[in-house]
C-alpha cells in the first residue's frame, strides 16, 4: 500500500511488469472483512456451544454404508411394482399437478397485487397481498399438510391444499419480483389513454413477463412434485403414506425400494423440467 492508501496491482505485458493502483476503499473493505471474521467466529462458537462432534461426522459415512448394505440392500423392487403402489404414484402426480395449478392461478393475481409498481392499490391491496404471499411461504408444506389433515382428515384433499398454499408462497414472490422489474413505459402509455388496472396488466404487464411466468410455472411444478412425494407421510395421500407405513413397520427393504422409486421419479421430473425450461428460453 502506498501513502495515498492505494494497493498495487501487477500485470504482465511482454517482458515488462506494469503496476496499476487501485484505492483501498475504507470503510467498505473494513466492514466486509469484519463481517467475514464475525461469521467465522460465530460458526466456531456455534460448533463449540452445540457440542457437535466433528470426528463422528467424518466417520459416519462408513457406518452409513454398513447400514445400507446390511439392512436396506437389496431393495424390494417387487413391492413398488404392485398395482396399489403404482396407483399411489399416479395419485402423487395428480396431487402435485393440482396443487401447482391452483397455486399458480392464485399466484398470478397475488403477484400482480404484490408488485409495488402496478398494484391497483399501493396503500391497501399491496400490503395485504404481500402479507398473504409471505404467510404462505413462511409455513413449510409439511406443516400445511398436518394442518389440513387435522381439519379435513386423511386423503388427497389435504395434500392438494397443502401444495396449493406452498405454490402460492413460492410462485407469488417470484411473479411479483418479475413484474417489479418490467419496463414501465408501456404501462404508462396504457394508463395515459385511460386504461383500467386490468387492461394495464393484460396489455402492458403480462406480455413483458409471459416467458418468465412460464419458466416460473415449470419450476413451481418441479418443486411441488418433490414436496408431493413426502406430504403423504403425515396422512395427505400418495407415496408418502406407503413410506410412513413401512418405516413404522421397520420394513427396511421395502423402504429402500420406495426411496429408490422417489429418487427415480424426481430425476425424471427434473429432466422434463430442464427440457421444458430450455424450450422456453429458446422461445424468448
Amino acid at each position: 500500500m502506498n501513502r495515498s492508501g492505494q494497493l498495487p496491482n501487477y500485470s504482465m505485458q511482454g517482458d515488462h511488469v506494469h503496476r496499476e493502483w487501485r484505492r483501498f476503499k475504507y470503510p467498505q473493505t473494513l466492514v466486509k472483512y469484519g463481517a467475514l471474521l464475525s461469521g467465522l467466529v460465530f460458526f466456531a462458537y456455534s460448533i463449540h456451544y452445540l457440542n457437535i462432534p466433528l470426528d463422528r461426522i467424518l466417520g459416519m459415512f462408513g457406518r452409513l454404508g454398513d447400514v445400507l448394505a446390511n439392512r436396506y440392500y437389496p431393495p424390494d423392487l417387487e413391492y413398488v411394482a404392485e398395482r396399489e403402489y403404482l396407483g399411489a404414484i399416479v395419485e402423487t402426480i395428480q396431487m402435485a399437478y393440482l396443487g401447482a395449478l391452483f397455486g399458480l392461478l392464485f399466484s398470478i393475481v397475488l403477484g400482480w397485487f404484490a408488485a409495488h409498481n402496478v398494484s391497483p392499490s399501493q396503500r391497501y391491496i399491496y400490503p395485504i397481498a404481500r402479507a398473504v404471499t409471505m404467510g404462505c411461504r413462511s409455513v413449510h408444506e409439511m406443516i400445511w399438510a398436518i394442518l389440513f389433515v387435522t381439519i379435513l382428515g386423511f386423503g388427497m384433499l389435504p395434500g392438494v391444499l397443502a401444495l396449493t398454499m406452498f405454490s402460492i408462497g413460492f410462485a407469488g414472490k417470484l411473479f411479483s419480483e418479475e413484474i417489479e422489474a418490467i419496463d414501465m413505459g408501456e404501462v404508462e402509455a396504457i394508463r395515459a389513454v385511460g386504461g383500467s388496472h386490468l387492461q394495464v396488466f393484460v396489455y402492458g404487464v403480462f406480455p413483458q413477463v409471459r416467458t418468465a411466468f412460464t419458466g416460473i410455472a415449470i419450476y413451481t411444478w418441479d418443486v411441488a412434485f418433490r414436496a408431493a412425494t413426502v406430504v403423504g407421510f403425515v396422512g395427505a395421500g400418495g407415496m408418502g403414506w406407503y413410506l410412513k407405513r413401512n418405516v413404522m413397520q421397520i420394513e427396511t427393504h421395502r423402504t429402500a425400494a420406495i426411496l429408490l422409486s422417489i429418487i427415480v421419479l424426481v430425476v425424471i421430473s427434473e429432466l422434463v423440467s430442464a427440457w421444458a425450461r430450455i424450450r422456453v428460453s429458446k422461445a424468448k
